[in-house]
């Protein structure tokens, strides 16, 4: 499941081993996609395994 946006993507990650990898990669893309540096991009947990990565107001 991925929901996303020009600011934001809403992602499952099951395998708990790709955690950090894979956030690290769309902190990236949505850092690129927004034009903002990487400490303006926030991770939130939203649900269980459920992740949001999104620029910070």
């Amino acid at each position: 499941m991925t929901f996303e946006t020009t600011h934001s993507v809403t992602l499952k990650i099951w395998d708990r081993s790709a955690v950090d990898h894979t956030l690290d990669a769309v902190v990236n893309d949505v850092s690129a996609r927004a034009n903002a540096p990487k400490h303006h991009i926030a991770v939130t947990c939203s649900g269980p395994n459920t992740y949001t990565v999104s620029l910070k107001n």
